[in-house]
């Protein structure tokens, strides 16, 4: 398995071995890349199990494949041409869920669109801007990302993020929580008490235990797969083009924060796999691929795409570099997406179950992003960034009738939690003056 004729990109495992690797990179990013389609749709007020969510499920697992295979196969200077796995981004879900639910999806995912365009266009400077992003700012956004998100978890593992479901009296019953506590603990046991496939796909095994006790509990109900078709063709704008402003330039804060992501999970890999740095090429094909991926999902009905760091982390385990490894990954999972049985079967998890999963993926959000700031010197000058950002960032987010005298565009924006995170600590490290 660490052959080292293995690290390089260009070289592909026998495929008795490959097929097995691609999947077990698919099992380890699958239960992250469906659910913040599911969540928007949530929001959305679309309904839980119906055929409008299984389309967006359907299209989560298809363009997270296609967005694979731009990275892994390339187009021209499209594509870092490393085992870099794409895949549906938590980063944008507080911005989308917020517009979703007060502007609709048909301004959420014309933003996607437009927005990845523009991330499209940052793989040409990408180098001459990463100054503005070092990891005190890259991190509080992440860990703003991750803090805005964790209440949505509690309330699905509750019983629903919806006005109805938390006035419910079962919100909040035992029945809930125990669906949502057995995903929490099985993945955790699997995570630190196993070893390879299994560990890797750990939250994924752990959704499948609690999916299983719901059903044991009668809270599952099968009547959307059934009436799903096996084939379905996808449709182009399925929610129609209507622009916003506010929401625009709220998504593509987000994109830039992805992007800088991006560099970091492409130099990761490049470093965990063949132990170099990565060409700049790579860095712009990785950000080209980024972009690409995420518009064009957003004409068929999919959320943003970025590299799932989780699978950098495979590549050093692991210690196989190959490109072609992902790409089956990425074909498995075009395949699912193709297939509306699977998404109704996705769909038909119960709340409390995505609720806890979503408890230790939104977790791990705010982690890695408190994981960046542990690079950056606590001094006061720094200690103010991180204080006033969040301040802002959260601040508003929690109270938005603070801002409700603002334009629209500027309300969306300034009540997003992630876009005044970004913007002050940008502001703030470029003005304040360093400490000696």
């Amino acid at each position: 398995m660490t052959d080292t004729s293995y690290s390089d990109p260009n070289v592909t495992p026998p495929l008795a071995q490959a097929v097995p690797l691609g999947l077990q990179h698919v099992l380890a990013m699958f239960a992250s890349n469906v659910t913040p389609s599911i969540i928007v749709a949530g929001a959305a007020g679309l309904a839980f199990g119906g055929p409008e969510q299984i389309y967006l499920i359907q299209m989560a697992m298809l363009f997270a494949g296609i967005a694979t295979l731009f990275q892994t196969v390339g187009i021209g200077p499209i594509g870092a041409r490393l085992p870099i796995m794409q895949g549906t981004s938590f980063a944008f879900v507080g911005v989308l869920a917020g517009i979703a639910a007060t502007m609709g999806l048909s301004v959420a995912l014309t933003a996607c669109i437009i927005g990845g365009v523009i991330h499209f266009l940052l793989g040409a400077v990408i180098k001459n801007i990463r100054f503005l992003f070092p990891p005190l700012v890259t991190g509080l956004v992440i860990l703003a990302i991750g803090l805005y998100l964790i209440p949505v978890a509690i309330k699905y593992a509750a019983g629903g993020a919806a006005d109805f479901q938390m006035a419910a009296e079962s919100f909040g019953s035992l029945k809930h929580w125990s669906v949502a506590l057995t995903v929490i603990v099985v993945s955790l046991l699997l995570k630190f008490f196993t070893k390879g496939a299994l560990s890797n796909a750990a939250i994924l095994v752990g959704l499948l235990a609690g999916y299983a006790l719901a059903y044991a509990l009668g809270m599952v109900n099968f009547g959307a797969v059934s009436g799903a078709a096996w084939i379905t063709p996808i449709k182009p704008l399925p929610y129609g083009f209507e622009f916003n402003l506010g929401a625009v330039i709220a998504v593509t804060i987000v994109s830039i924060v992805s992007a800088i992501e991006t560099v970091g999970d492409a130099s990761a890999t490049a470093k965990a796999g063949a132990g170099r740095d990565a060409t700049d090429e790579e860095i712009a094909g990785a950000t080209y691929a980024d972009g690409l991926g995420t518009a064009v999902a957003g004409v068929f009905g999919g959320l943003p795409n970025t590299s799932f760091s989780q699978n950098v982390g495979i590549v050093g385990m692991t210690g196989i570099m190959s490109r072609h490894v992902v790409t089956i990954g990425g074909i498995i999972l075009i395949i699912c997406g193709l297939m509306p049985k699977i998404g109704a079967v996705i769909a038909s998890m119960p709340l409390p179950v995505l609720g806890g999963g979503v408890i230790v993926m939104f977790g791990m959000v705010a982690s890695a992003g408190l994981n960046m700031l542990t690079e950056v010197k606590m001094s006061r000058r720094n200690m103010v960034i991180i204080a006033v950002s969040l301040a802002f960032g959260l601040g508003l987010n929690l109270v938005p009738t603070a801002v409700q005298y603002l334009p629209a565009t500027l309300k969306v924006l300034a009540t997003s939690a992630v876009a005044p995170t970004a913007v002050m600590a940008v502001i703030l490290n470029l003005v304040l003056p360093h400490e000696d």
